[in-house]
Parts: structure tokens; sequence; C-alpha cells
């Protein structure tokens, strides 16, 4: 599956962005799906991650409450609704994908390794 993330830009602390990521090649309905970010210095992280089932999401606590992650079959897409963002938020965002054959379709990821497929990331600066 190919991914193509996209919206990213510069947002004042406390606004709000939402990042957007179209797959070809193969319908989200059938993969897990997450959003990682990668801060200048520091290894990529997980935001964010949606089961193959589409039942179980997880967040990093440092988003809870504030980021939302969600797909949209109908559109072949995945977002992330990120609000009251922060200074500490600032980093590449990349979305990942992968239909996690032997695993259980609730397997929520925890982290980069399971997923294959990857976005080629986009940019997200927090001004203070």
């Amino acid at each position: 599956v190919q991914l193509q993330a996209s919206g990213g830009g510069t947002v004042q602390a406390g606004g709000s962005l939402r990042l957007s990521c179209a797959a070809s090649g193969r319908t989200f309905s059938s993969l897990a799906v997450g959003w990682f970010r990668q801060a200048p210095g520091k290894e990529r992280e997980l935001v964010a991650s949606i089961s193959r089932s589409h039942i179980n999401t997880r967040y990093a606590s440092d988003v809870q409450g504030r980021f939302t992650i969600s797909t949209d079959n109908a559109k072949n897409s995945m977002y992330l609704q990120m609000n009251s963002l922060k200074p500490e938020d600032t980093a590449v965002y990349y979305c990942a994908a992968d239909p996690l054959w032997g695993r259980h379709s609730d397997y929520t990821p925890r982290g980069a390794s399971p997923f294959r497929s990857w976005g080629q990331g986009t940019e997200v600066t927090v001004s203070s």
C-alpha cells in the first residue's frame, strides 16, 4: 500500500491541525493504521494507532484527549485531528499501515516495527 500524508503546517500553541493520509493499492478497512512523529534529535514515536478491526485505538499519553485518530473507508483515508497543540508537538508526522496478518484483528500496535508501509511525512510546527 502506498501512503501520502498531508496537512502539516505552522500553528500557534492552542491551535488545531488536521493531518490526512490517503492510501492507494489497498483499502484501509483491511489494515491497522497509525500516526507517528519524530522530533529533531529524537526517535520516532507512536502518536496513535487503530487495530485492523478498526475497533480499538491507542494513544500516547501526552496526546490523549487532545488528538483523535480516525479512518474514512469511503475515501480510503485516515486522519489525525490535533487540538490544543503545544510547542512540544512540533515534529515530522508520519502515517503508517499494515495488515498485520498473524496478529489478532483487535491488536493495536504500540510501536513502529509492525508497520511496513509508511507515508513520506508532513511537518508540524507549533509556535509558543
